[in-house]
């Protein structure tokens, strides 16, 4: 089964989401939108960091929802 790794830093105020292993990374690009892509040595996107991020809530809890579509 594949792992989605998502790392809510309250002091830096970054959210960064893994879709694969961090490991991997060889590169990272800055969009204009402050999210920073990760990416392997192909290329790849293997994960983003979101930059100046605040949660909604004042609890400082993340919510994460799974939601998975199989073909009918």
């Amino acid at each position: 089964m594949d792992k989605i790794k998502v790392i809510h830093d309250t002091v830096g105020h970054t959210l960064t989401v893994w879709i694969d292993d961090p490991e991997q990374e060889h590169v990272c690009e800055e969009t204009t939108e402050e999210v920073v892509l990760m990416k392997d040595i192909g290329g790849r996107v293997i994960g983003f960091e979101l930059l100046h991020y605040h949660p909604a809530a004042d609890d400082m809890a993340l919510a994460v929802e799974t939601v998975i579509r199989t073909a009918p």
